[in-house]
């Protein structure tokens, strides 16, 4: 549970190697000690990824999750929220997939919404339970200026994280009676190992940036935050952009 001052005690993060969930766990943390939870498939990285927390002096609990199977979402619930509260829930798992492939084959562009819309809302929904049931905690999502309006060149993806964004934004709301926050965080092109060896977008940021911009966001009470702060003006110029002169963009 949160203390009296306000500092987080436990935190879950669904996608337990995300490097943006990672960073966050740490913001977080602070200078301080705190219980963490990684969820996600058993792998060297997950192994790597706890370890690492645990050599700094946090408490680690890792729990096989794998959004591509839905028979392991309730017990990785189960297991976080065994022993307590849990303050701060991350979900920051997702994959790009191939841009090109997943408009063309069915099962690809399954898997792409299964891992990117389906299993976030799925989990997500647990989650939410549990938060209303302790009556406190905040959830954080990792979405997308992708979602905000869907570009030719990777428009399965985009779509994945609207349906995403929307759902989540609409969840804040209906938890807002119990005392649960709901976090939406949208940054645009992201360093990251998932885009390591794409072109750096215009206004490209590190994890790390995200990282402080979604803690920041989280310990002021805001409810939506752009990485970089640009891309709120940026996106909102380009949904008002006539599709003939849209498709035409270098985008």
């Amino acid at each position: 549970m949160i203390d009296a001052v306000g500092d987080v005690q436990k935190v879950l993060l669904l996608g337990g190697t995300s490097e943006i969930g990672l960073a966050v766990v740490r913001r977080l943390a602070g200078e301080r000690r705190i219980s963490a939870v990684l969820a996600g498939r058993p792998t060297e990285r997950l192994t790597g990824a706890a370890q690492h927390l645990e050599a700094e002096g946090h408490r680690v609990l890792v729990v096989p999750f794998d959004a591509e199977d839905p028979t392991t979402y309730s017990p990785a619930v189960d297991a976080a929220f065994a022993d307590g509260d849990v303050d701060v829930v991350v979900l920051a798992f997702g994959v790009l997939g191939d841009a090109e492939r997943v408009w063309q084959d069915p099962a690809a562009v399954a898997a792409l919404a299964t891992v990117n819309y389906t299993a976030p809302l799925t989990v997500g929904v647990e989650v939410a339970g549990r938060l209303r049931a302790q009556g406190q905690g905040q959830l954080v999502v990792l979405s997308s200026v992708a979602g905000e309006r869907p570009r030719r060149s990777n428009f399965a993806y985009g779509s994945t994280k609207a349906g995403l964004d929307a759902f989540f934004t609409g969840l804040r709301e209906a938890l807002r009676p119990d005392g649960v926050g709901v976090l939406v965080v949208r940054p645009g092109f992201v360093r990251t190992k998932m885009t390591e060896g794409l072109p750096a977008a215009p206004l490209a940021a590190s994890a790390e940036q995200v990282a402080e911009a979604a803690v920041k966001g989280l310990r002021s009470g805001r409810e939506t935050v752009w990485v970089p702060g640009a891309m709120r003006l940026v996106m909102s110029v380009l949904r008002h952009v006539p599709a003939p002169v849209f498709r035409r963009l270098p985008i």
